[in-house]
């Protein structure tokens, strides 16, 4: 199992490195959710496997035990629990992979939308305006002004 898991995260990894490297700002963002994919598989990878060995395992119980300690925990019962550390930090990654995700499609489109393309070679040769060219939308207007 450790070894398909390895191949999954070098496949991961393989594929976001290159997107990364492509010229189109599309690939390059599927490039960064699929590194942070890749990170957390690798993560689920050195946690451990939550299966307990054959010799300490009968047929009813083949998994460890939920981390939930009483008022006194014997050192042996320690080995026969799951690690809540990697869980932990793989929910905290996808909930904050989730909010980059957000804030860069969201550059993608105004990008899109402002210069007409998301080729990286095109948008170097783009003149910088400071001028607002999306006049769709309405101008923020703080309370209290008048409209």
């Amino acid at each position: 199992m450790t070894f398909v898991m390895a191949l999954c995260v070098t496949a991961c990894v393989g594929v976001s490195i290159y997107l990364l490297l492509g010229r189109d700002l599309k690939g390059v963002a599927m490039g960064v959710f699929l590194l942070g994919h890749g990170a957390n598989l690798s993560i689920m990878a050195m946690s451990g496997s939550p299966v307990l060995p054959a010799e300490n395992a009968t047929a009813a119980e083949s998994l460890k035990a939920a981390p939930i300690l009483g008022a006194h925990v014997p050192s042996p019962a320690l080995a026969n629990m799951v690690d809540p550390l990697p869980q932990a930090l793989i929910l905290t990654a996808i909930v904050i992979g989730f909010a980059v995700m957000g804030f860069l499609l969201t550059l993608l489109i105004i990008t899109n939308r402002s210069t007409g393309t998301l080729v990286v070679d095109r948008l170097a040769n783009e003149p910088v305006s400071t001028t607002r060219t999306d006049t769709r939308a309405e101008p923020f207007l703080p309370s209290g002004t008048p409209s």
